[in-house]
């Protein structure tokens, strides 16, 4: 029982560290609010395209930090204590709790983003390897295609499938909850998936657009 108390704390502390909505506080803090505007979703990528790049990537990094941060830092945290024994389980838990506080989070009615920012920093944190993997196949995707829902999907279907190759010699932890992760995310997309499917998904634009 007391080996549970790292992970109850911990768990529920990336949870809702997760939770704090910074694209809907960025937005805000421009006068804009971010459920009216555009996809409705408080994502770095409506953040970017509603109120501006630099507003957008800061809005991802914050999304990235809470992901990576409780990851990294609170197994670190409870290996400090000898009476407690984190291993790579705690880290799994703490990334993947962050990532469902982003998608669900407490403060704004359980109404979050999609959890790819989120969900690359606790990768970071967890598996570099497998991030590493799924960041470049983003890039590809993303500059072939220019869709970010694309590019975040199939970049979540092959980290995914990467993990079982990178890490299975280290038991089924990170492979399964990678796998989770993998499928939350492209669960998260499916009203793209559907955009997709008809054509009517919107590329992402580099230049400044024309106002209507």
């Amino acid at each position: 029982m007391r080996n549970l108390v790292p992970y109850v704390v911990c768990g529920i502390a990336a949870y809702l560290l997760g939770s704090v909505p910074f694209g809907l506080l960025v937005a805000r803090a421009r006068g804009v609010n971010i459920r009216e505007a555009g996809s409705g979703n408080i994502g770095a990528t409506n953040v970017f395209r509603c109120v501006g790049k630099p507003w957008g990537l800061l809005t991802f990094l914050c999304d990235f930090l809470k992901g990576y941060l409780p990851a990294l830092l609170f197994p670190l945290a409870v290996e400090c204590c000898p009476v407690y024994d984190a291993g790579s389980a705690l880290a799994v838990l703490c990334g993947c709790m962050a990532v469902v506080g982003h998608n669900w989070p407490v403060y704004v009615g359980f109404k979050g983003g999609k959890g790819i920012a989120t969900s690359a920093g606790a990768l970071l944190g967890i598996a570099p390897a497998a991030m590493g993997t799924g960041l470049l196949a983003w890039v590809v995707v993303f500059l072939a295609t220019r869709y970010v829902s694309l590019a975040s999907i199939l970049a979540a279907l092959l980290l995914a499938v990467a993990s079982w190759f990178l890490y299975r010699g280290d038991g089924l932890v990170i492979p399964v909850a990678l796998s989770l992760l993998g499928a939350m995310a492209v669960l998260r997309h499916k009203a793209n998936i559907g955009r997709l499917i008809k054509g009517t998904e919107h590329r992402f634009q580099f230049g400044r657009r024309k106002a209507d």
